[in-house]
């Protein structure tokens, strides 16, 4: 093949390259899909955090079902509160408000605390590890400690302890929710970044079971959901495993105290020294004691008050 040949083959290539990019030019003019500014304006707010926790495929699927869809403005967990007044500028309506969550690991069963079925050695992952008869844990609902949470957040917020268990930072949290869609066994749950306490307790089990799996498991002994324990009625019992109602304003103070097995977490435990957690306790038994004496004067005095009318 001679040069010349090879000269008129490049110059078709160019020519055929410019009557195509030409045609493609035109057709994008033609087809084009009219884009909403309000898309382009919320979708540059976001946070370009890409988590999924609104729900959408992305920030740009938000931003567009926002504008087309009529979807909800305040579902952005990492923008907060800032960016649900700025959509709500975009959009000429009224920011609505929502409750900043966190996410917490709903399982105490350290190495020291929970027992092995078995010893795995599979790939390092909980979601691996959960297709081997359930998971080496001798409890079928406790963490697997592989972290598989802590890879699925994209923000730093999580990190494997070294009793085996995932910790939440909750100063970077920012509720997207990741952690909780990566967990097999359902143990990465989300609560209100204002709240303290929280149940430490996935099982599902029955007594003796939780306890030949676990020195620190729920054995649904129902004292957390009393009234006399929880007056607010923030706790209920769904089978042997309590469930917090953080709807309803309650410290958990009862709960976190009166619980047998220790199963309810206070988060600002952490900075505290033993002696301080003990005197909180002797002093909230104290306070309940005096309640209780109150109660029991004023039945009396009512007792007595019914006998005088009759």
């Amino acid at each position: 093949m001679d040069i010349g040949q090879i000269l008129l083959a490049l110059v078709w290539i160019g020519v055929l390259g410019a009557v195509f990019g030409a045609i493609l030019a035109y057709a994008s003019k033609v087809f084009a899909v009219a884009v909403d500014p309000k898309v382009e304006k919320i979708s540059a707010i976001l946070p370009q955090a890409n988590c999924g926790a609104c729900g959408f495929p992305g920030c740009a699927g938000y931003a567009n079902g926002i504008v087309s869809s009529g979807a909800e403005i305040n579902l952005c967990s990492p923008g907060g509160k800032e960016v649900v007044e700025k959509i709500a500028e975009i959009m000429g309506v009224a920011a609505k408000s929502s409750v900043a969550m966190v996410a917490y690991c709903a399982c105490n069963g350290t190495k020291d605390n929970a027992k092995n079925r078995f010893e795995y050695y599979g790939p390092k992952s909980c979601s691996s590890a959960v297709f081997v008869s359930g998971g080496h844990k001798a409890c079928d609902y406790g963490c697997l400690g592989f972290g598989d949470c802590v890879e699925a957040c994209l923000f730093g917020a999580m990190g494997m302890g070294e009793n085996g268990l995932p910790f939440v930072d909750d100063s970077k949290c920012v509720g997207c929710g990741a952690c909780v869609k990566a967990c097999p066994k359902g143990v990465m749950k989300m609560m209100p970044k204002n709240a303290k306490v929280y149940l430490a307790c996935n099982s599902k089990a029955k007594g003796k079971e939780v306890t030949d799996a676990c020195i620190v498991g729920c054995i649904g002994c129902k004292i957390c959901s009393l009234p006399k324990t929880t007056p607010s009625g923030a706790i209920k019992m769904n089978g042997d495993l309590p469930v917090v109602n953080y709807d309803i304003e309650d410290t958990l103070t009862g709960a976190k105290f009166k619980c047998p097995k220790g199963c309810f977490i206070d988060k600002d435990d952490k900075v505290k020294t033993p002696d301080q957690i003990a005197k909180e306790k002797e002093e909230f038994k104290a306070e309940e004691a005096k309640a209780a004496e109150a109660a029991k004067k004023a039945a009396l005095e009512k007792a007595a008050a019914n006998k005088q009318e009759v």
